[in-house]
């Protein structure tokens, strides 16, 4: 076997652990964070940059024609936009208002819950045997609307509640999530697959890593003012499990009044329930003020643990394949 693809193959394998530990690197981020914070702090310029790798990473999976296959029969679409970015936001403003009487943290109980999909998803779609194709065409759309949802849904719900640089959050998700979608998808469709199948392979760990990165980051911002004997810590995490549990089972009552069924309606619980969290919660850090950015950071700790359970009671495959070898 070429030196190439040897190395190749040994990134496709440290990708493919990395993608299996998953629930554990995430709330490894925000350990790193909290317990070196003068260390992580100094990655925080290179945030967007880092997360630029993520998206791009992912994009380079996408193809513009699985879009139109998957536009062609919106209603899956429709039925997800609807349960993730209408209904759960307002169930979202409505439990943490019961919870607490901070606006600015329910404030970031609708942003966590108004934000895009998480791209993670898509491992879990391919690990779980669901519509991949509609994985990527919810990844696709909801990462390019976001600059517009987000604000609109906070400006909706909060109003002058909280004070919010709206532009500020657009342009971050633009130049974080959609510009890189778009960079990715292009390089796709005009190598014709070519170039991702070259890069991809030390691509992928690589963006594991960055993510990793962005969560320490962003916790080593907020690690000086976190308190664990401060009682409004577990609130706030009894409430972001409870709200991340209502939205994978909201979007499953949405496929069973939609009629979807497998592989579609797996694909749109984990869409709809995983939550891109790491932006969000770059954006609660950048724009928010400091008690926002609390349902977040507990989300990191939880979401994606709270997935492997979902995946284990509606999913159609209980473990992940490894990955492929090549010639």
């Amino acid at each position: 076997m070429p030196s190439s693809q040897r190395a190749a193959e040994i990134a496709r394998k440290i990708n493919y652990h990395l993608e299996r530990l998953i629930a554990v690197t995430t709330p490894l981020g925000i350990v790193l964070g909290f317990l070196l914070p003068s260390v992580f702090i100094h990655l925080r310029p290179f945030v967007a940059w880092l997360f630029g790798i993520m998206t791009f990473s992912g994009a380079l999976k996408l193809r513009a024609g699985e879009l139109g296959a998957s536009v062609r029969s919106p209603a899956p679409i429709l039925l997800f936009f609807i349960s993730a970015h209408v209904l759960m936001p307002v169930i979202a403003m409505l439990v943490s208002s019961i919870f607490f009487k901070d606006m600015d943290i329910v404030s970031g109980f609708v942003l966590l819950f108004s934000g895009p999909t998480a791209v993670s998803g898509f491992i879990w779609v391919t690990i779980l045997k669901g519509d991949m194709a509609l994985c990527l065409t919810l990844i696709l759309l909801d990462t390019l609307l976001a600059p517009l949802v987000v604000p609109g849904t906070l400006s909706v719900l909060m109003g002058a509640k909280i004070e919010m640089n709206m532009s500020g959050v657009a342009l971050s998700l633009l130049f974080m999530v959609v510009i890189p979608t778009i960079i990715g998808v292009a390089v796709n469709e005009t190598s014709k697959g070519k170039i991702p199948s070259v890069i991809c392979p030390y691509l992928d760990p690589a963006a594991k890593i960055s993510l990793m990165l962005v969560i320490a980051a962003n916790a080593s911002v907020v690690a000086p003012g976190i308190r664990f004997d401060n009682p409004v810590i577990w609130i706030a995490a009894l409430a972001v499990i409870i709200l991340t549990f209502t939205g994978f089972m909201l979007i499953k009552l949405t496929t069973v009044i939609g009629k979807c069924r497998a592989p579609k309606d797996i694909t749109m619980i984990i869409s709809g329930g995983l939550r891109n969290n790491s932006a969000v919660m770059t954006i609660a850090v950048a724009f928010f003020p400091e008690a926002a950015v609390l349902p977040t950071l507990l989300s990191i700790v939880f979401q994606q643990t709270i997935a492997a359970v979902i995946g284990k009671v509606f999913g159609n495959a209980p473990h992940g394949s490894p990955p492929e070898k090549t010639e």
